[in-house]
């Protein structure tokens, strides 16, 4: 039994100093970045976030947002000038409590990882899990995140707490709600 507690103990602490920094950076267009990488040379604005347990930024979100998290993770794919739709899908995040990671679509990259993901280039685009969303409709997008188990109201925590500026992710989640233009995704079959 004490020998059970002592690697606990050491698993617990070798993951909560791995795990602990968040940055946040501006690069030269004026985007502005959440990473948990240190950002490039050149970065404007850099501040250094301590996320680790204990911590001050720590954010407690309930254990079914964590569970939801960690089971059906949220990217959101928007582009700087994507308008109001773009905004009103982070707010919905946002307003749900939702950790999400924002993936800004400006490059040849990017436009390929969102085709590979949900075979368009509609924005915004909110992967939930394996399931996904093109456009901005509310009751698909909650739809998504009950489905997913997220609550359907969260403490209110700040934006720079939940949303994380990473690349893109490598899996290619499979369609359940229709697409934007209300067309039926030939991959959802």
């Amino acid at each position: 039994m004490r020998a059970y507690m002592l690697v606990a103990a050491a698993l617990w602490i070798a993951c909560g100093d791995s795990a602990g920094q968040a940055y946040r950076w501006v690069d030269d267009a004026g985007r502005v970045h959440y990473t948990q990488t240190p950002p490039p040379p050149g970065a404007k604005g850099v501040q250094r976030k301590d996320t680790r347990p204990g911590s001050a930024a720590t954010v407690d979100l309930p254990y079914a947002t964590q569970v939801a998290a960690k089971n059906s993770p949220v990217t959101l794919y928007t582009q700087p000038d994507c308008g109001p739709a773009c905004d009103q899908a982070r707010v919905s995040l946002v307003r749900r409590a939702v950790p999400f990671r924002e993936v800004s679509v400006v490059s040849q990259k990017e436009i390929d990882e969102m085709k590979k993901v949900s075979g368009r280039e509609d924005l915004p685009l909110i992967v939930v899990g394996s399931q996904f969303q093109t456009g901005y409709h509310e009751d698909r997008i909650n739809g998504l995140l009950d489905a997913a188990g997220y609550p359907a109201a969260g403490p209110r925590v700040p934006i720079e707490a939940l949303r994380k500026t990473n690349p893109a992710p490598s899996a290619s989640p499979q369609a359940s709600q229709p697409a934007a233009d209300d067309q039926p995704n030939p991959d959802s079959k």
